[in-house]
């Protein structure tokens, strides 16, 4: 189709790949961050009885790491999958792999009716929800910014970095909804299935809205090369690529620490250390994710406007400096400076994470873009985001209850991240459509190489 000759139309392509993205990436969130608040709270004694409370508890907890540690498996195959079969058609499986998943999860009978079988299939379905989710994450980005314009990627950016703040509001809200309009023991027996089993419209939503977008032009003429017929992205990404892979892992390796050392152990640190009740520490949380929703997009958007480089170095520079007070800001116990701190702080981690689609985006040929963003932002929470919060916690021990432990792991995490971001070259407005020519590709491959296509 001419672009030239139907704007109208590719506007109308654009928005419906970037409401695919957003909406398909936030109802997975949402599913994601639901099972984390009922892992801690109901799912214990439903399918570990058989345990003491205690290691029902760290059971139960342990089924959501699985999922946090099936992400990156996800990732990887979904992304060498999405490089070599298509954007769009890896978005229509993961949002339905996650969808089932999730209903089937509500639909599941407990230890009392099938006994051990309960806790080993919520095993196997949680993990596919962290496989779907791994997958998504980036596939749902490079669908929405391999569809933008290049003054609008940012944009674009900052409306999916928003998705994850805007699910945990909307998870503690059904909760919230949930428990209070039936008593305990109709919630524990058939309340907290509810948001799972109406998972399948999920499934309806995500699909329908995604079947009515078209694969993205990179991808289109990517297809068109024979790079597409003798790459392999995952190899080529870490053969051809692997500085830039690890540049943006590094880089992403502050706003990921940041991110989990305030949703996790700022919350455990509210509530235990400065004794507060646990209701203060979610009103807190809350606050600060309405902060990370403003953040997110005013990051994108601050992105388009002055670069990708400048952008992330100003979001960089507020939470380095943050690191400094904010625990002697929670340690004042009064709510509006903490509200305000947390709040700052989560909302410039949310700054960098609304860039960080397009940033990645932008820094890969389309031929390996999927894998090698996938494997960065991987990279980053393994090494960084997922560890956290026991770092923290053991940290924390160590340091006799004092977080300058905490704050000093977190600040070398935040200088590397800077490094990263001020050494690396603008994108802003790159040609989204570039690939490696075939020659690099089957040089790459051990294979003799062939006459190249000039992109």
């Amino acid at each position: 189709m001419n672009q030239q000759a139907h704007p109208d139309g590719h506007q109308a392509m654009r928005t419906r790949a970037v409401t695919a993205a957003a909406v398909g990436t936030a109802l997975e969130w949402l599913d994601f961050t639901l099972y984390g608040a009922l892992a801690a709270t109901v799912l214990p004694k439903l399918f570990f009885p058989a345990m003491d409370a205690t290691s029902a508890l760290l059971a139960s907890l342990a089924t959501f790491g699985v999922g946090l540690a099936a992400r990156p498996l996800g990732a990887i195959i979904c992304g060498h999958l999405g490089d070599k079969l298509g954007r769009r058609n890896l978005m229509l499986a993961t949002v339905t792999v996650m969808g089932l998943s999730s209903m089937l999860m509500g639909l599941l009978p407990t230890y009392a009716s099938i006994g051990v079988w309960a806790p080993m299939l919520l095993v196997a379905l949680r993990i596919l929800q962290g496989f779907a989710l791994g997958g998504e994450s980036t596939g749902a980005q490079l669908m929405a910014i391999e569809h933008a314009s290049p003054e609008r990627r940012g944009k674009y950016s900052g409306l999916l970095g928003l998705c994850s703040p805007l699910s945990q509001i909307m998870a503690n809200g059904v909760l919230l909804a949930l428990s209070a309009s039936m008593s305990a023991q109709a919630f524990e027996s058939w309340g907290w299935r509810v948001p799972f089993v109406l998972s399948f419209v999920l499934v309806i939503v995500g699909v329908y809205i995604r079947l009515r977008v078209s694969e993205t032009p990179a991808f289109v003429a990517l297809s068109k090369t024979e790079v597409a017929e003798v790459g392999s992205p995952l190899r080529d990404a870490l053969r051809l690529h692997w500085r830039t892979v690890l540049r943006w892992m590094l880089f992403f390796c502050g706003p990921a620490a940041i991110f989990y050392l305030i949703v996790v152990f700022s919350l455990s640190y509210v509530t235990k250390t400065l004794a507060m009740p646990r209701q203060t520490g979610f009103m807190l949380l809350m606050g600060a994710n309405v902060c990370a929703i403003v953040g997110a997009l005013a990051g994108g958007m601050l992105s388009d406007r002055i670069g990708r480089k400048k952008a992330l170095a100003v979001g960089s520079i507020a939470t380095l400096a943050m690191l400094f007070f904010y625990f002697q800001i929670l340690d004042t116990k009064s709510f509006l400076p903490m509200l305000a701190a947390m709040g700052f702080f989560l909302g410039f981690t949310q700054f960098q994470s609304g860039i960080q689609p397009v940033a990645f985006a932008e820094a890969f040929p389309t031929n390996v873009r999927y894998s090698g963003s996938a494997l960065a932002y991987t990279g980053a929470n393994l090494v960084a985001g997922g560890p956290m919060p026991v770092l923290a916690v053991w940290l924390f021990a160590v340091c006799n209850g004092s977080p300058w432990g905490v704050v000093a792991v977190c600040v070398v995490f935040n200088v590397i991240s800077l490094v990263m971001i001020l050494t690396a070259p603008e994108t802003r407005g790159i040609d989204m459509n570039r690939v490696d020519t075939a020659a690099n590709v089957l040089g790459a491959s051990g294979n003799t190489p062939m006459q190249s296509h000039s992109h």
